[in-house]
């Protein structure tokens, strides 16, 4: 079974996260996947298969004879999709032979058009899946899986030579916790690859530092007929701290290393209000000067006006994880390696977001991220090609033959 046709099983499942729960996994739905996808590993003759009460998915292939002593390698996707878009009745469209021209999403209305995604330009020729324009895709993160999947199906079905192989799908990466209920010791790798990247010959191994920030504005409301020297607007104090903030470190004026702060959602009335931040660089120094600048703003507003006036709360939610994976350049070249045997040249750029190899880098697992072949995640564009998935079963299959030899 080709890594498409996995995919268009998987997409049926409606597996979407939900970032308001505090359960975990956040959604019930998860484990649908999750026992479809362990009753399939036990098809295949992964004999430990299981799915555990948080909803990790655990599996793995002994090494082959003459391997034992290699490193053990895992490989890990996620099974939830982001609640970003609607991810329940995926309809997938299947195009031959696609002609690199616009297409029509279905009755949405929307259209993949080159002009607006120019690499459709490259695709010429394959077999391309897209939405029907009213859901997303799911291909993040299930591309992943089906071509983990497939790979697995290869190296045993083909007897192909390997260290021992440890397989992972995780619940909730799109709400940020998919890392953490990982058991390292019950996954069993010494160093890991998640597939959950673009195209079929990405790898990143740089990620943002990032970090939630909340300002509360406690404000003074009195009659305005009688407000002169007394009143503080809450809501105009806030609209103040955002203008102390550079407009110029925004997402939409920023790029590759460039990091910015992102106003995420913005509420108040005269006696109180909220402003609520992301704060994102690849470098950790100016990551931390940014934080310093929000630390900043506060004692200031609160110098201003009165103490307590502004209360900044600020939460670190990952760092880049580029100062665990570069004492472990094995990991970078033999993807390398692969990708260029496969005729590709490798495209290695820093990630501008998280994932889950972040987090478990600073775990102890190092774990840097590669492609799968799909475009334009968490919305109605999403696409991918049965080709390009099945060039990223081929990259996975290289990286587990340069560590068996």
């Amino acid at each position: 079974m080709r890594a498409y046709e996995r995919l268009l099983n998987y997409v049926k499942i409606h597996t979407t996260s939900d970032e308001k729960s505090t359960s975990s996994p956040t959604t019930r739905r998860q484990f649908d996947l999750a026992e479809l996808l362990v009753q399939e590993m036990k098809e295949l003759g992964i004999t430990d298969a299981r799915v555990a009460e948080n909803c990790y998915v655990y599996g793995s292939i002994p090494a082959t004879p003459g391997c034992e002593d290699k490193p053990a390698l895992g490989f890990l996707a996620h099974m939830d999709t982001a609640p970003d878009f609607c991810g329940e009745n995926v309809h997938p469209q299947i195009r031959e032979n696609y002609d690199g021209q616009a297409v029509t999403l279905g009755q949405s209305g929307r259209v993949l058009s080159p002009e607006t995604f120019p690499h459709l330009l490259k695709l010429r020729g394959r077999t391309l899946i897209t939405t029907d324009g009213t859901t997303l895709l799911g291909a993040d993160d299930k591309a992943g899986i089906a071509e983990i999947m497939t790979f697995a199906q290869r190296l045993i079905e083909e007897k192909l030579p390997h260290g021992k192989i440890c397989i992972g799908f995780t619940p909730d990466e799109e709400v940020g916790s998919g890392a953490e209920g990982l058991d390292l010791p019950a996954f069993g790798a010494k160093y890991a690859y998640t597939v959950d990247g673009g195209a079929e010959n990405e790898i990143v191994y740089e990620n943002f530092n990032a970090a939630a920030a909340d300002f509360k504005v406690n404000g003074f409301n009195i009659h305005p007929g009688d407000a002169k020297d007394k009143m503080i607007n809450a809501s105009l104090v806030a609209m103040e701290i955002n203008s102390m903030l550079p407009s110029a470190e925004r997402p939409e004026h920023t790029e590759r290393y460039e990091g910015f702060y992102h106003l995420t959602s913005m509420e108040g009335t005269v006696e109180h209000a909220q402003l609520s931040y992301i704060v994102r660089d690849h470098s950790s120094a100016r990551f931390d000067s940014r934080l310093e600048t929000l630390r900043l703003i506060e004692k200031t507003i609160n110098e201003k006006y009165s103490s307590g006036t502004v209360t900044l709360t600020l939460q670190e939610q990952y760092r880049n994880m580029e100062e665990k994976i570069r004492p472990c350049t094995h990991l970078i070249d033999n993807a390398k390696d692969s990708i260029r045997s496969l005729g590709m040249e490798p495209d290695v750029s820093p990630i501008r977001g998280g994932t889950d190899g972040a987090r478990l880098s600073f775990r102890g697992l190092p774990c840097p991220n590669l492609g799968t072949g799909g475009y334009a995640f968490h919305g109605p564009y999403e696409h991918i090609t049965a080709e390009g998935m099945d060039a990223v079963v081929e990259v996975l299959l290289g990286i587990v033959a340069r560590y068996a030899s």
